[in-house]
């Protein structure tokens, strides 16, 4: 009886000490997806699909996004989004594409140091094998360099004008057949450095400064306006992996870009949220309400705020958005609920579990099922 009892009080307190933090402070589990919005959703899925690997597609929902109006010219437009995983682990791309209007592209070329998102990272096992597999299937890629803190990366422009940095990456939540996995971070466009790091540092926690140099970088010839003068400032998050799908999203990091003798200009001006590009950075956190309360203090207020709950078909969850001092948007989502395989109606409740601790390696490996989901059916 009085081991019984220890025990009972034992996990009392391991509750008790879970509601506390919670209560205390939030934690950025990870990078969940990079927006990126299409004048085709069908050409966008297959090619993600076949190039990079992304082949899950855990939710294809189309709805009205009725929040966004701030963002969609104070009008309510109706959309279709696929967000697509890959099975090696990492963000995913949230695949977007307006069904009430023409999706805008940029009238101008996206240039290095514009002020948004140029960039979103990929990591990659081998250097060598997924640059060729990439090259002989026709794809246009740069040569592979090594970046300043020794990594080696190669920039890759897409079809749709869309730039993805492949860049080698050590951590992993499994390791496969394939040579890339989801994503691992993003290149943003900064005006003013400084500026910025009081969202990417003080609220997004990525303290870690992996590099801090200035200079004319050979990786960047391959971009247009690449071979210019650049700050750049690579930044790690030190925290470990907690929430749902910590080790799933795996490790991240981010770089600030700013050109020191141009101008960037804003990569969204005159379009709307949505229109062709990268639209978002979505992080993965717990406890939005608290990471509400620091947004608000550090004079980066949430600008959509689904309060509540948002429903996106399989997934539940509360989702919100700041800018950062450069209009870039960045997402948060608190996921409540998942789905595993729909079609067996197999859905995991976030909102009755310890939302900071990794869910299961197994499960997860188990969202693999939806790959064989055939998301042509709603094109």
């Amino acid at each position: 009886m009085f081991f019984l009892k220890k025990v009972f009080y034992l996990l009392l307190n391991e509750r008790l000490k879970f509601k506390f933090e919670n209560f205390m402070s939030y934690s950025i589990s990870g990078i969940q997806q990079l927006g990126i919005g299409l004048s085709s959703l069908k050409e966008g899925w297959h090619f993600y699909k076949e190039h990079f690997g992304m082949n899950i597609p855990l939710f294809n929902d189309e709805a009205e996004a009725k929040l966004m109006t701030p963002y969609t010219g104070g009008e309510v437009h109706k959309r279709q989004a696929i967000l697509a995983l890959h099975t090696q682990g990492g963000g995913g791309f949230e695949l977007w594409q307006f069904k009430s209007r023409k999706p805008q592209k940029s009238k101008d070329d996206l240039l290095l140091g514009d002020l948004g998102i140029n960039a979103g990272k990929i990591k990659v096992l081998d250097i060598e094998k997924c640059h060729k597999s990439l090259l002989d299937n026709g794809l246009n890629v740069s040569d592979i360099h090594e970046t300043p803190c020794g990594q080696h990366n190669f920039y890759l422009l897409d079809s749709f004008k869309n730039i993805f940095e492949f860049i080698t990456f050590e951590d992993w939540f499994k390791k496969g057949n394939q040579n890339n996995g989801g994503v691992c971070g993003a290149v943003i466009g900064c005006s003013n450095i400084e500026n910025s790091l009081k969202v990417y540092q003080d609220i997004l926690g990525f303290t870690e400064v992996i590099f801090d140099t200035t200079s004319i970088f050979p990786e960047f010839e391959f971009l247009l306006n690449g071979g210019k003068k650049f700050r750049r400032v690579k930044l790690k998050h030190p925290q470990p992996k907690k929430g749902a799908f910590g080790n799933f999203l795996g490790d991240t990091e981010l770089e600030l870009i700013q050109a020191i003798d141009y101008e960037g200009k804003k990569i969204y001006q005159d379009r709307f949220w949505g229109d062709v590009g990268f639209i978002h950075l979505c992080f993965d956190v717990v406890n939005m309400d608290k990471l509400k309360e620091k947004a608000e203090k550090n004079g980066h207020p949430f600008t959509v705020d689904s309060a509540e709950s948002f429903d996106m078909g399989d997934a539940q969850g509360h989702f919100s958005y700041i800018e950062d001092p450069d209009g870039t948007l960045i997402e948060f989502v608190e996921t409540y609920k998942v789905p595993v395989l729909k079609k067996l109606g197999w859905f995991v409740n976030l909102s009755n579990r310890d939302r900071s601790k990794n869910l299961p390696n197994w499960l997860m490996s188990a969202l693999a099922l939806n790959k064989f989901a055939n998301p042509n059916k709603t094109f």
